[in-house]
């Protein structure tokens, strides 16, 4: 059995089709039944477990082949990451009682630096997951290109893509989620090796005025990325309702700094074929 944490999601939606298209016994992880049935009619088993819950967990994870696990995304996390460490511990117990033969464990690009960020929830997720003693493959992807779908209306209503990925010219490793879930496929059925983290970014690096022309692109009218002063985050995201934007202003500069980046800057990544062009014209698709 090869088990799926967050098989409604994007990564996790690629990663399942693949799973059964290489004829694989799947079985999704789900909160609740709402979005199962189409996981089900397509051939795969469902198991029903909250996120931070040990023993529904533990059922979901018993007699796997291989899971795949990860942590659901939180833009606005507790100071101490409370109840990332809960969900973290949830998991880990899960995979300590049942100890499947690989774990797939879905991070980020980042998460190995100790600087205080949003990164920090993987960084933990990370040094538990190794803490287990069990064959883990981890994935760090590049600053996934799904993220703009935030910046789609923005640019159709006012022909502005305001940025926070600063200089609006640099470049930056980023990948599409598809091509995720395509790896993490391909990590599930793979022989675990002395080279347990798969750094994955797409088959060119973008800056902002980038993805202004794609969002132009797309919509057919002019975009121009603009950058948001950084002395204006922390109240523009407190007026967007967030309760502490430390984290994510954090995580902003790590990428702006460079802090966060490749090893040998991406020289032994693994490429996905999906572009920039491609990827927003399909996040406009389904906006």
């Amino acid at each position: 059995m090869y088990t799926v944490m967050g098989i409604t999601g994007r990564v996790g939606g690629v990663l399942g089709h693949d799973l059964l298209a290489a004829g694989l016994p799947l079985r999704g992880v789900v909160p609740d039944t709402v979005n199962s049935s189409r996981w089900a009619a397509l051939g795969g088993e469902m198991a029903v477990a909250e996120n931070g819950d040990v023993d529904a967990l533990t059922q979901a994870f018993r007699g796997s082949e291989a899971v795949f696990v990860m942590l659901p995304p939180n833009a606005d996390p507790e100071p101490d990451f409370s109840h990332a460490r809960h969900l973290i511990d949830a998991i880990r117990q899960a995979l300590a009682a049942t100890r499947p033969k690989r774990v797939v464990c879905l991070s980020s690009i980042g998460a190995d630096c100790e600087t205080p960020s949003l990164l920090t929830a993987l960084h933990l997720f990370e040094t538990a997951m190794l803490s287990l003693s069990l064959p883990v493959t981890f994935l760090r992807p590049a600053w996934l290109m799904e993220n703009f779908a935030w910046d789609i209306e923005p640019a159709r209503e006012r022909g502005e893509l305001p940025s926070y990925l600063q200089p609006v010219d640099r470049a930056l490793p980023m990948v599409s989620a598809s091509d995720v879930g395509h790896f993490a496929a391909r990590a599930m059925q793979a022989p675990f090796s002395d080279h347990p983290i798969w750094e994955i970014e797409g088959p060119e690096r973008y800056s902002p005025d980038d993805i202004a022309a794609a969002l132009a692109r797309a919509l057919v009218r002019d975009v121009c990325a603009e950058a948001v002063p950084r002395a204006g985050w922390d109240p523009l995201f407190r007026a967007q309702g967030m309760r502490n934007p430390l984290p994510r202003i954090q995580m902003l500069d790590g990428f702006n700094n460079g802090d966060f980046r490749f090893r040998d800057d991406g020289k032994h990544a693994l490429r996905g074929g999906v572009t920039l062009v491609e990827a927003i014209a399909a996040l406009v698709r389904e906006s």
